[in-house]
């Protein structure tokens, strides 16, 4: 067979001629003509790209007219496909033509057949082997089935691809060139139908973590929408530096992330926080906040949720839970440029902080009265500061003292199970309960409560108690019409069930005919988990409050 050596550069005639007949042919001949003409066709690719990388697409497209048909005729040749870096310089030459900002019909039709052969080299191993009389000869002759052939030629161009995004040079081609972002732009749309190849993850990867050091974001918004997507879906699995970069570069995706898992969580019954705190931690997003920027973003939409649920006991408890891991995660960062913890809370007073962000087992029980008296008288100066004046201040020191939940429960037990100084702890919940002190409402929960504590405290040595001896606090659960109080009240009195003596013998009971026809499973059920979660980390109890609390949660949660 005659040998046709010397080709002219940028030839496009000649080299479609070639991949006609290489096409149309599947003889001996036809075979060892395209083995040889290999090491040319990918020079002349290459020269292709060094031309076409300088040109806007639609110029290039019409200075090359031939250019398409040559292109897409080679991307189905697996002899061209398996030669060296063929795949990948084709790769590049097809992201050239890509427009990203298409003008008219012709560029988006042109886009949309770039995008369906960039696909089809990506998974069309099935496609390829339907032209297995085609094929299986040069295959077999590397010593692999078709499978491993095209698994491996997927793995391979993923890899020439990361390395590219790297930084790495081969054969003169650098992601960092003139014109950079636009191709990794073009890369990140091309990815869209193939998020969910297990192959492509590195590249994945590598897109998220490319810094190229534009001002404005390079990877596509559809393309970082769809990763979230699949990520949240559990049909991808990515490195936390990957999602954390992800969350960063698209906020969006980091709202979503966010709101699917309060949804996750409120949607469900749950029946422990050890169940709640492994669905928060598997999220990624306590690990995330670790970065400011995260957590403040994050901060912001818990708190639209609150405002939106008016602060419904779940996703009260899902934030609560979601910050001692947030905590935990920054307490064991390693890394020593960590961010001080008051990078997170930079607007609130910082004494407070200070005390709040003590962890209740840090301390020995016998000083919990003490640091929440102090927590306590913090907050009252800081809320009765006369420049403490707007509701947004006082939702931000409320919204500061809710986020550490389990201090007001401990609050709440202390009143009965320990000499305290009561009036502060009392002011503290109804704090909690009733931030807001117009027409004095703080006040007269402050009142109420003091009531219904007074009565309480006056049953709690009681060994024998029945339904009609709490009537007086029931009564006032029954009829007050500020909902503050009301919670404030169930709050007390479900303590008073878990850990009187008294109270045991008739915690059923009270719970079925009272609490439910109260319209406040939920909410009990949701203090009874936290406090079965406390009991069961501090080991404290007795192991009869310990089977009260389950032999409740169990009646609950089948009503709720």
């Amino acid at each position: 067979m005659a040998q046709d050596t010397t080709v002219p550069k940028l030839d496009f005639e000649y080299w479609l001629d070639k991949a006609i007949k290489w096409g149309q042919s599947t003889t001996l001949e036809s075979q060892k003509d395209v083995c040889f003409h290999l090491p040319q066709l990918q020079e002349f690719l290459h020269q292709v790209y060094e031309t076409l990388k300088h040109m806007d697409s639609l110029v290039a497209i019409q200075q090359f007219p031939l250019i398409g048909q040559l292109l897409g005729r080679l991307c189905w040749n697996p002899f061209v496909m398996g030669y060296d870096e063929s795949q990948k310089t084709l790769m590049w030459c097809l992201y050239c033509l890509y427009s990203s900002e298409p003008q008219n019909p012709v560029e988006l039709k042109a886009n949309s057949w770039i995008r369906s052969l960039l696909c089809h080299l990506l998974t069309s191993s099935s496609k390829w082997e339907s032209n297995e009389a085609e094929t299986s000869t040069f295959i077999s002759t590397l010593g692999y089935t078709s499978a491993d052939y095209y698994c491996h030629l997927v793995k391979n161009m993923v890899f020439s691809l990361v390395a590219e995004l790297r930084g790495n040079q081969v054969n003169g081609l650098n992601m960092h060139g003139r014109d950079s972002g636009s191709r990794v732009n073009a890369l990140s749309l091309f990815c869209l139908p193939l998020i969910t190849l297990s192959d492509l993850t590195p590249l994945l990867e590598a897109l998220l973590l490319y810094q190229g050091g534009a001002s404005k974001e390079i990877l596509s918004s559809e393309f970082l929408e769809a990763v979230n997507d699949a990520f949240l879906k559990k049909k991808i699995s990515l490195p936390e530096s990957s999602v954390f970069s992800l969350w960063l570069r698209h906020l969006p995706s980091l709202e979503k992330a966010t709101l699917h898992l309060l949804d996750r969580l409120v949607s469900i019954q749950w029946n422990s926080l050890e169940e709640v705190a492994c669905a928060i931690k598997d999220s990624l997003l306590p690990q995330a906040a670790s970065h400011p920027a995260i957590f403040r973003i994050v901060n912001e939409i818990f708190k639209n949720v609150l405002l939106e649920t008016d602060g419904t006991p779940e996703v009260l408890t899902v934030i609560q839970v979601f910050t001692q891991l947030f905590l935990q995660s920054h307490q064991n960062e390693i890394n020593q440029h960590k961010f001080p913890l008051k990078a997170y809370f930079p607007y609130h007073h910082q004494p407070l902080v200070t005390a709040l962000l003590r962890h209740p087992f840090e301390l020995p029980n016998t000083q919990w009265s003490q640091h929440l008296k102090h927590i306590s008288d913090m907050l009252k100066a800081l809320v009765e500061d006369t420049n403490i004046s707007s509701v947004a201040d006082l939702f931000e020191i409320w919204f500061l003292v809710a986020r550490f939940g389990e201090w007001l429960d401990i609050a709440a037990e202390q009143l009965l199970k320990a000499p305290v100084e009561h009036d502060a702890l009392l002011w503290l919940l109804a704090f909690y309960y009733c931030p807001q002190n117009e027409n004095q409402q703080r006040t007269q929960t402050m009142v109420e409560a003091k009531a219904v504590y007074d009565h309480l405290m006056m049953l709690f040595s009681r060994t024998v108690l029945s339904i009609k001896d709490l009537e007086a606090a029931v009564h006032t659960v029954r009829n007050t019409e500020q909902c503050c109080n009301q919670h404030l009240i169930t709050h007390l009195l479900t303590n008073f069930l878990l850990f009187s003596s008294g109270g045991h013998m008739i915690a059923q009971e009270f719970i079925y005919h009272v609490i439910e026809a109260a319209d406040i499973s939920k909410e009990v059920c949701s203090l009874l988990i936290r406090t079965a979660y406390r009991i069961d980390h501090n080991g404290e109890e007795n192991q009869r409050t310990v089977k009260l609390l389950n032999e409740l949660l169990q009646k609950l949660t089948l009503k709720v």
